[in-house]
């Protein structure tokens, strides 16, 4: 969450601590409570006056927000969840992506994959867990199987991986042939 404010940690709190006390000074919002979107329009009685009048919202009761708000979340998924398919579809697996991870650092994949606090390391595993987790879907837990690492570490390992692969601009799409 914090890294959606800032990727450095204390600047990342401190916007997301102005970001909470700017919604508490909002006060309660009708819109925003009442478990989604069809709740949000006022309540049953005014949902059932819309769609009498064929007026129809995009909806999805996970997602509390107005339409165009649900139809972007849905729409950004399901990208999401396309490109997973097609990188898996190319045949990217995790051993793949150590290799590939290998390739970008200059290492042997083993160096990878082996524990060790070297700093050409963490930052080839934190590339890793980056990719693994936000391209591939593979879970933290899978992961830190894999890489004998706790789950909160390898969530650390992800938002570092997501820094250096913005500092350093790479990325994971450039190194792969996706099948269309």
């Amino acid at each position: 969450m914090l890294a959606m404010f800032d990727y450095r940690l204390s600047p990342a709190r401190r916007l997301y601590r102005m970001f909470v006390e700017a919604g508490l000074k909002q006060g309660r919002r009708d819109d925003l409570i009442g478990g989604g979107l069809l709740r949000s329009v006022g309540g049953w009685s005014n949902l059932q006056t819309l769609r009498d009048a064929k007026i129809f919202y995009k909806s999805d009761e996970r997602i509390l927000g107005d339409s165009q708000f649900v139809q972007e979340v849905l729409s950004t998924a399901e990208e999401e969840l396309e490109k997973r398919y097609a990188l898996r579809a190319a045949g990217l697996t995790l051993n793949k992506l150590v290799t590939m991870v290998a390739e970008v650092m200059g290492l042997d994949p083993s160096i990878v994959l082996a524990p060790g606090k070297e700093r050409v390391r963490v930052k080839a595993r934190s590339l890793l867990c980056y990719w693994a987790v936000r391209e591939l879907g593979i879970s933290l837990t899978e992961l830190s199987r894999r890489l004998d690492l706790c789950p909160a570490a390898i969530s650390k390992s992800v938002v570092r991986g997501e820094c250096i692969a913005k500092e350093e601009s790479l990325s994971l799409i450039d190194g792969v042939k996706v099948k269309k």
